[in-house]
């Protein structure tokens, strides 16, 4: 069953690889000459500038509060991580709301002080700087727990040595902490790749826009996979480098003195620290989530009416039913491996739980066509055998967004429950079946009991994950199933800001649930 889950995940890659059998000549060559070059021109620079923008403000940032003492950093500590509540599609369309030509602050700015001539917000820049905002966290994170885990004593051992604390931070510091620098750049830089709302409101086209377009402008599937499989092959190079970089992490013991222990900053130094931190603060969390209150307060007695309830609970209920087919797969997953432990078992769950890695434009068309193919071939069984008159069985239902959720979450859920069951010895199982307890008594009367906090925390993770999915539920979404992010969408594409804000400011609300749960278990990483 787990070779199964397994498979799940090699069928896109599998579709998309094989649209090129069917290739249509001057759709091929349209895509060639005019569609290609540009796609790989703007996704590279967007790579580029990305990484270097969660490089440089994860990095400084986890620097100073994991090392530093200096007022504020206990708030900052945590509050650093807020920008990951908020989609980054939702800063894009309030970001360039503030910082048009148009905007408040330009017109502030030339009305009040004659000042003209700053950058256009809706250029590659503006898309860059978004972006980096919005995932700085993932390199914060994990770098914050690097620097901890090194404490003074790294410091102090390489200012004895003559070299200055810069000198120290770059010959010393950084090279130890780089595995895990480079794992968090991966994870944004995955994100990075599998973004669609934000280039889609910044009219930035990637391959995620590219591959919707092909679809729904073209009409061409074959057209949308081929497009796909190109960017499968960034993505897979992406997981090669991501993976290798986890392989370089090693753990040792640092003494609780040592851990604890930071350089005070006193004076110009200490409100410089808290300056820039709060800027970045204000800027990737503060100010656009105050925006969306104003917007919010503005538009709801317009906006709140039966049809945005529907809204709501179509997110609420595609959420649900998502969350608890991955944790049921995830929950199978994890302990298949703990039953039957071995190399192959291990690479099993490693290719399960690759549909992290693929955007979810990909997985929406490589599970779409399959399933299209199923129902088309029972049509014409059901129509030569019972004189069937339907023109869809699967293609109208969840079906294939709840599959798709499924591989492009199934480690979220994972990754939990299999910590959680790793924590769980192997003394409790032996001592469990010595009191006559199979297999799946054991499950049900000792692990299940104790995984109940895994499970809420893969839960909540999935649960607002789905919540705030955009391409997989707007090109897979049954007629009349438009969700919290699809209104956002819709509304972002007319150039609709503020009705944007009040569907905009419930996902943000949801997507805190995780943030506080990684505040209150002290964002402990584990690999």
């Amino acid at each position: 069953m787990a070779a199964l889950v397994a498979a799940l995940t090699l069928v896109p890659v599998a579709v998309s690889f094989s649209s090129f059998a069917q290739v249509d000549g001057d759709t091929l060559a349209h895509l060639a000459e005019f569609v290609l070059p540009e796609l790989l021109l703007n996704t590279f620079w967007l790579v580029l500038g990305v990484g270097v923008g969660v490089a440089v403000l994860g990095v400084s940032l986890a620097w100073l509060v994991a090392m530093c003492e200096f007022p504020g950093r206990r708030v900052l500590d945590w509050a650093l991580l807020l920008p990951l509540a908020l989609p980054a599609y939702v800063t894009a369309f309030v970001a360039i709301d503030l910082l048009d030509f148009s905007g408040p602050l330009q017109s502030w700015l030339r009305n009040g002080w004659g000042i003209t001539g700053l950058p256009e917000i809706r250029s590659r820049g503006g898309v860059i700087a978004v972006m980096s905002l919005a995932l700085y966290p993932y390199v914060y994170l994990i770098a914050k727990n690097a620097f901890a885990t090194q404490g003074a004593m790294a410091l102090e051992a390489a200012q004895s040595l003559g070299l200055s604390r810069t000198q120290g931070f770059f010959k010393v510091a950084l090279p130890m902490a780089r595995p895990w620098i480079a794992a968090g750049m991966m994870l944004a830089l995955m994100e990075t790749l599998a973004d669609f709302g934000t280039v889609a409101v910044f009219n930035y086209d990637t391959f995620t826009t590219a591959i919707y377009k092909a679809w729904y402008s073209l009409f061409s599937l074959p057209a949308a996979a081929q497009l796909a499989s190109v960017l499968i092959v960034f993505v897979l190079i992406a997981v090669v480098i991501e993976q290798r970089s986890r392989a370089q992490m090693r753990f040792s013991a640092v003494g609780r003195g040592a851990g604890s222990r930071r350089i005070a900053l006193t004076g110009a130094r200490a409100w410089l620290a808290l300056g820039y931190a709060a800027v970045v603060l204000l800027l990737a969390f503060v100010i656009p989530v105050a925006q969306l209150v104003l917007w919010t307060w503005s538009t709801a007695a317009q906006d709140l009416d039966a049809r945005y309830w529907s809204f709501a609970l179509h997110s609420l209920m595609l959420s649900a039913l998502g969350a608890m087919l991955v944790i049921a797969f995830a929950l199978l997953l994890a302990y298949a491996g703990r039953q039957r432990p071995g190399a192959g078992m291990v690479w099993i769950q490693r290719l399960a739980t690759l549909g992290y890695a693929f955007p979810g434009a990909v997985l929406a068309v490589g599970l779409f066509i399959p399933v299209a193919a199923l129902d088309n071939a029972l049509i014409d069984l059901g129509r030569s055998w019972f004189g069937f008159a339907g023109t869809e069985i699967f293609r109208g239902t969840l079906l294939v967004m709840l599959l798709a959720y499924l591989v492009r979450f199934l480690a979220v859920g994972f990754g939990p429950i299999d910590s959680g069951l790793q924590r769980v010895t192997r003394n409790v199982d032996e001592a469990a079946r010595s009191l006559g307890l199979a297999n799946r008594q054991l499950l049900a009367r000792v692990h299940w009991p104790l995984l109940k906090v895994s499970l809420q925390t893969a839960a909540a993770l999935t649960f607002v994950d789905i919540m705030k999915e955009m391409p997989i539920t707007l090109m897979t979404r049954p007629f009349g199933w438009d969700t919290l992010a699809v209104r956002v969408f819709e509304m972002t594409s007319e150039g609709e800001w503020e009705r944007a804000a009040l569907p905009s400011l419930a996902i943000v609300l949801v997507g805190m649930v995780p943030v506080l749960l990684l505040t209150r278990r002290g964002a402990h990483w584990h690999d």
